[in-house]
């Protein structure tokens, strides 16, 4: 059987191991979003018991290796506590990813946030708005704008990272990749594999780049 003759048998596989490596990053990445922005407030915070957990959680998840979160999270954690045990690979990278990710974006939404002139809290609160309602209907808008670039850097780096979760043999497409090497004891799976790679950090970096250009017309 010749090269290409192979890398077409392989390509089914390798499709439906791409499919948990999306959905792996797109997952952890909104959910990761969503929890960032409650980091972020906090960290920006005058409240100390906001402002404090915050900031050492952005220090703990920013300051260790995510496979080491990824380990402890599948291995140590029920070692420690049983009842928190998780069998699910795809949940347990998942949560490590969301978590991980979370504290990097806090602090890409924190700088966005602090990156808007001060004139606008002001103005806003000179209008009767509250804190709250100043950082949701006028900071906040303005700011995510500027947050696309970096939270799409980010999202290309969670695409390539998920490779990692290979480790807890979650079938992803690094996994399967590694399966079929294994099995055919051919090196030329990794030759499709890294253009799939390829192919979804393209289209991903288009999405981005034309949603950036979109709501630039706003600014």
């Amino acid at each position: 059987m010749n090269a290409f003759q192979q890398i077409i048998d392989w390509m089914p596989t390798l499709i439906n191991a791409t499919g948990v490596t999306i959905a792996l990053s797109v997952t952890s990445v909104i959910t990761a979003l969503i929890l960032s922005v409650f980091l972020a407030l906090g960290k920006i915070s005058k409240f100390k018991a906001l402002r404090y957990p915050s900031t050492v959680y952005v220090f703990f998840f920013r300051g260790t290796p995510l496979l080491m979160q990824l380990f402890f999270i599948y291995y140590t954690l029920p070692n420690l506590i049983p009842s928190l045990t998780i069998t699910s690979r795809f949940l347990a990278a998942f949560i490590a990813f969301s978590l991980n990710v979370a504290a990097y974006l806090a602090e890409i939404i924190r700088a966005a946030i602090q990156s808007i002139d001060k004139g606008q809290m002001e103005a806003a609160k000179s209008l009767g708005l509250s804190y709250t309602q100043a950082m949701m209907l006028v900071i906040i808008p303005q700011a995510y704008r500027r947050m696309i670039p970096p939270v799409a850097n980010e999202f290309i780096m969670v695409l390539k990272d998920t490779s990692l979760v290979s480790v807890i043999a979650l079938t992803d497409l690094t996994f399967q990749t590694k399966i079929i090497a294994s099995n055919r004891a051919s090196s030329l799976v990794y030759i499709p594999a890294m253009i799939i790679y390829l192919c979804l950090t393209g289209i991903f970096t288009i999405v981005f780049n034309r949603l950036e250009k979109k709501l630039s017309i706003y600014e």
